[in-house]
């Protein structure tokens, strides 16, 4: 019984895509903390500056796996498509420079620490957005 609850659960198709969600975003999340650690810890440029860059890269990583691997869209209209992760993308950067702000110095929170609070608020964001309108079934 408990290897059918398993079963049941892990060829979930919802469940399934929210797992390659997760793991895409973590991925992303990967490149984001390097490129906002390189622009800000190596080149010195301003932490707001380097966290537009960091989620800027990660943007364009997520959409292509976001595509091909986690909802598996077979849209030809690519650059609409795109156009609208990158809308997502962009108030999701939005929420996240307002909230990283508020977070780090409001209340004063260390700065990558901030970052990673804030990166939760995005991902759910990001999902519901992309699920409904990017990436929606037609």
């Amino acid at each position: 019984m408990e290897l059918a609850f398993a079963h049941k659960v892990l060829s979930n198709h919802k469940l399934q895509q929210l797992f390659r969600f997760v793991l895409t975003g973590f991925i992303g999340l990967l490149i984001d903390f390097f490129f906002t650690w390189l622009c800000k810890e190596q080149f010195g440029w301003n932490r707001y500056l380097s966290n537009g860059i960091g989620f800027s890269m990660a943007v364009i990583n997520n959409y292509i796996l976001n595509r091909v691997w986690t909802f598996k869209s077979r849209d030809s209209y690519i650059a609409k498509q795109f156009i609208t992760f990158l809308v997502v993308s962009i108030i999701g950067l939005s929420i996240s420079t307002c909230c990283l702000f508020l977070v780090h110095q409001k209340f004063h929170f260390p700065f990558y620490i901030s970052k990673a609070m804030v990166v939760l608020i995005v991902f759910v964001w990001n999902y519901l957005a992309n699920s409904k309108l990017t990436f929606k079934k037609i």
